[in-house]
């Protein structure tokens, strides 16, 4: 009976490379590990002071827009009160106008004019 075996040679010396490339594996996982724990944090730190920025946006145009909501309440409460018909009489006494005793139509040019 014939024994077939197959021997593998190591590529590398069998003094050191065991040692060697573990500690080669190791420093690169723990460079990769490093470097992206500090990438990570650095994207961290920059997304809160991104969103820290945004709040604050947002919180100064709510109290701009509920200051406009004020002054837009108290122009529409004044407007109301110069334009009620309590008024109107004031008005009129302080522009001079008359009070009419007849009406008067003249015709031009088949237009009406009101005269006094």
């Amino acid at each position: 009976m014939k024994n077939n075996t197959l021997a593998l040679r190591i590529p590398f010396p069998t003094v050191f490379p065991v040692n060697l490339a573990k500690n080669l594996s190791l420093k690169a996982f723990m460079t990769l590990f490093l470097l992206t724990t500090f990438s990570l944090l650095v994207f961290w730190v920059l997304q809160i002071n991104h969103y820290a920025k945004e709040t604050y946006t947002v919180q100064n145009y709510e109290s701009q827009l509920s200051q406009i909501n004020q002054e837009t309440e108290s122009l529409e409460i004044s407007f109301s009160k110069y334009d009620s018909l309590a008024n109107i009489d004031g008005y009129i006494q302080g522009n001079n106008f008359q009070k009419t005793s007849q009406t008067k139509f003249i015709q031009l040019l088949e237009s009406t004019v009101v005269a006094k």
